[in-house]
């Protein structure tokens, strides 16, 4: 059965006339079509009993043929009313649309107060959010194996970026290698914004890079990934660019502890909060536990964020198929931040990383 079908009977089986997708990467996921709408209105309209459509913006039509799409697809043009014709359309199928089910993480308001408008007499009540996010948790084999291929090409670009470490050249330098490197081979897009920060910068989780010179004898943050056939890699390593103090090697080492242990705990039937329990135990009897200020991991697939969260008060046992990052840092203001991420897919008996690039300290000669 297809994510498509499976998406059918859900709606059928809960008596719920049509499901309203309006994330384009849940659209993806369902159609194979990729593409972000931006402030234009893109939509998956799915029927308990009838086929599907996209509704798409105009200029997107043939892209959404070209894919093999075998349902029909609508366009609007930037000067119609899109809603209007979602009406014509639906109204084409189902008299009394009453039950809807839409995706209520996503949906926003003023776009919900327009389809209302069309509909005054439906109802909403159906949340597609959790039913989209139970399916997309399990990946297939032919998913996996994408993201296998997306974390080769992790790899590939963690050892264009320790390369590219030089005092001549500033943390944006050498994001602009890295992506540089990776267009040259083909990989167009990477899954969110590379980060490269050094020093003290690396103190601030998810910070930009910025026009500062790498700095000799320090340690430098890599936390990238890149899209391949839809599917994400997310990968974070930490260098020592020159020899570092022995404080800074101690933070390091406690965040490589806690990382590999976790790694090699997780396996089936496991409780996400008891992974997230195991690395930040190992952080905070090392006297760090206020500087691990965010979750341990969050899922991943076509997304770099998805559902789960492996965090505190997450019972959700973990499950062969399952997708997710273990991800610990250690951020401490003015001194140094550590932070070492692999993803990884559960098998039958524990875990296996996308990526491979050692995560043992690395030294590398300033230049």
């Amino acid at each position: 059965m297809s994510h498509l079908e499976k998406l059918q009977e859900w709606l059928s089986s809960n008596n719920y006339q049509i499901g309203y997708v309006s994330d384009y990467k849940n659209i993806q996921y369902y159609t194979g079509f990729a593409s972000d709408p931006v402030e234009r209105t893109l939509a998956l309209l799915v029927f308990a009993d009838q086929d599907p459509f996209i509704f798409a913006p105009a200029l997107e039509v043939e892209a959404v043929k070209e894919i093999g799409w075998k349902y029909p697809v609508y366009g609007y043009l930037d000067h119609e009313n899109p809603y209007e014709i979602i009406k014509h359309q639906v109204l084409q199928r189902i008299k009394a649309p009453v039950r809807w089910a839409i995706e209520k993480n996503n949906l926003n308001v003023a776009r919900f107060e327009q389809l209302h408008e069309k509909f005054p007499q439906a109802e909403f009540n159906g949340n597609l959010t959790p039913v989209i996010e139970r399916e997309r948790l399990i990946k297939t084999p032919a998913e996996i194996e994408k993201l296998k291929i997306a974390g080769k090409w992790a790899d590939f670009a963690f050892k264009v970026g320790f390369n590219a470490l030089s005092t001549h050249r500033t943390e944006q330098d050498v994001v602009a290698e890295i992506e540089y490197a990776l267009k040259k081979k083909g990989i167009t897009h990477t899954s969110f914004d590379t980060i490269v920060q050094s020093g003290t910068n690396a103190a601030e989780p998810h910070g930009a890079p910025k026009p500062d010179y790498i700095q000799k004898n320090k340690l430098t943050l890599f936390d990238l990934g890149v899209v391949y056939q839809g599917y994400i890699s997310d990968a974070s390593r930490t260098v020592a660019f020159g020899e570092i103090d022995q404080k800074t090697k101690d933070i390091y080492q406690v965040c490589l502890e806690a990382q590999l242990t976790a790694q090699a705990a997780a396996k089936p039937g496991m409780r996400a909060a008891e992974l997230d329990k195991i690395a930040r135990d190992i952080i905070s009897n090392a006297g760090f536990g206020e500087y691990f200020i965010h979750r341990l991991g969050h899922g991943m697939g076509q997304s770099e964020h998805e559902f789960p969260s492996i965090m505190e008060g997450n019972n959700l046992e973990l499950q062969p198929g399952m997708c997710f990052s273990i991800e610990p840092g250690i951020y401490i203001p003015g001194i140094a931040g550590v932070r070492i991420e692999d993803c990884v897919h559960v098998t039958e008996n524990g875990v296996e990383p996308f990526t491979h690039t050692n995560k043992n300290l690395r030294v590398l000669p300033i230049k």
